[in-house]
């Protein structure tokens, strides 16, 4: 991108897609004259080509195979788990479809993948009328750099369906939107990905119990928190299938909706007093990532007419997904959801009545549409995974009254960052509007007040992976 201009004019975000970093700078950018402009040119985006080949890769055809078979098992209602698998019928004979799909994927990389299950056996509870063993079922490939492998992504969904009784675990349950189509973008980005190496480490999960109450997910939260994984972002696909009813004209093939919260859960009270009294109340990680999410797709997904629409609340009214058990660890994580949901197709025994067919059958799922959710899903994990460390600590300094702001942050861990970009945003967009490039430093003073902006930090390496950004907290 265009180096860094003598009277810091800054470029709006809303307007590029940035890619590179200037080279670095050899001292603090500090008290400039001018003010900054609300126009530019927008600079030309060049996507990394690995990224590019790998979603290239990604296969409408494949992802019906996948939520054909997934549908084709009868049900995958979590209380059939303690019946064991006869033919291709029940939960428990999807889990070994899947496990088995994930080992032969790392088959065909070199092993490259580390596939594992996590089952525990859950105790009665809501939907869940006596103790049973549920089964996430999951592949690691490890990242490439020992100074990063221990940064974590997350691609999920839940492989479990259910009909209109939540407790019936023997009627047909096909499931293919809720959610054989999130398995099956976790599978088809396990099977691209998989091809290429990252400096971070990606996990490609499928997990159980979402139906009755988030069992699965839940359990492998609290597990990766309790063994000190660095989980950084969590993408869960639930209901990604862009139901196709025909003679529906209010669906929206060109959106999916990314729904994150704005707030921490796991927040202390101390924390919700500072982020009420800064106005931060939709800058939490979760809603960095969406807004993340929402670059990629720009990058990414742009010449296929495919956006990511940010949905400010943790979810949709009366329901719930998998990545609130993350959330509710204190990890960063999102919802991907089709624009527009049709009920008669979720949670619905199969039938027709008065002309109507319910069900969650596979003719009303759109694969395109699933595929290029897939694609978004994808170019997100290999640019986190490919982009250096966010800065730490990053600082506002408050300790004077001055229309300029300084702001001070700790380099990036790991060696990956070339240089940092500091963006910054009315207090009323949802969005960040302006980005400049600061270079290799740590301190840098930008004539903007912080009385109008939110501001953030993030890290950049030589060819443009830019890593999550960091609202700055007050320093007097």
């Amino acid at each position: 991108m265009a180096g860094v201009s003598k009277n810091f004019m800054p470029i709006p975000i809303s307007k590029i897609i940035l890619t590179g970093v200037m080279a670095a700078m050899a001292a603090t950018l500090s008290a400039v004259a001018s003010t900054p402009q609300q126009s530019g040119s927008p600079t030309a985006a060049e996507a990394d080509p690995q990224i590019v080949a790998a979603l290239r890769e990604i296969s409408p055809a494949r992802i019906q195979q996948t939520i054909e078979k997934l549908a084709g098992f009868y049900t995958r209602q979590t209380l059939s788990s303690d019946v064991p698998p006869i033919g291709d019928k029940g939960i428990n004979a999807a889990a070994v479809w899947i496990q088995g799909e994930l080992q032969r994927i790392s088959s065909q990389c070199g092993d490259c993948l580390e596939v594992r299950t996590d089952q525990f056996l859950q105790p009665p509870g809501t939907r869940i009328p006596q103790p049973t063993t549920i089964t996430n079922v999951y592949a690691i490939l490890r990242g490439t750099d020992p100074a990063n492998a221990g940064r974590m992504y997350v691609v999920t969904g839940h492989y479990d369906s259910r009909n209109s009784d939540p407790i019936d675990a023997a009627g047909q349950a096909p499931g293919a939107n809720d959610d054989a189509s999130g398995t099956a973008v976790s599978l088809e980005c396990a099977r691209v990905l998989s091809k290429h190496r990252f400096p971070a480490t990606i996990i490609f999960l499928t997990v159980a119990g979402e139906e009755e109450g988030l069992y699965g997910s839940a359990h492998f939260a609290k597990m990766a928190k309790a063994v000190g994984w660095g989980i950084e972002a969590v993408l869960n696909n639930d209901i990604v299938g862009g139901d196709r009813t025909p003679g529906d004209t209010l669906q929206d093939p060109h959106v999916v909706r990314v729904f994150s919260e704005g707030i921490s859960s796991t927040a202390s009270e101390e924390e919700l007093r500072k982020t009420r009294s800064l106005g931060g109340e939709s800058d939490g990680p979760s809603r960095q990532l969406a807004r993340y999410v929402e670059d990629v797709a720009k990058e990414y997904l742009a010449a296929e007419d495919f956006r990511a629409m940010l949905v400010f609340r943790h979810d949709r009214y009366l329901r719930g997904g998998d990545h609130l058990s993350f959330n509710d660890q204190g990890y960063a994580a999102v919802r991907f959801t089709e624009f527009r949901e049709n009920y008669n197709h979720q949670h619905q025994n199969v039938r027709t009545e008065n002309g109507i067919e319910y069900g969650d059958l596979p003719k009303f799922v759109d694969y395109d549409y699933t595929a290029k959710v897939a694609r978004l899903n994808a170019a997100t994990l290999a640019e986190l995974a490919s982009a250096p460390a966010p800065p730490v600590d990053v600082r506002l300094l408050t300790k004077e009254l001055q229309n300029d702001s300084t702001l001070e942050w700790k380099a990036s861990p790991g060696g990956l960052a070339t240089g940092y970009e500091v963006l910054w945003r009315d207090t009323t967009a949802p969005d960040w509007e302006h980005v400049k490039s600061v270079g290799n430093v740590t301190r840098v003073t930008v004539p903007v007040s912080k009385d109008n902006v939110i501001f953030a930090v993030r890290a950049v390496d030589a060819k443009g992976h830019r890593s999550s950004a960091m609202v700055p907290l007050p320093e007097r």
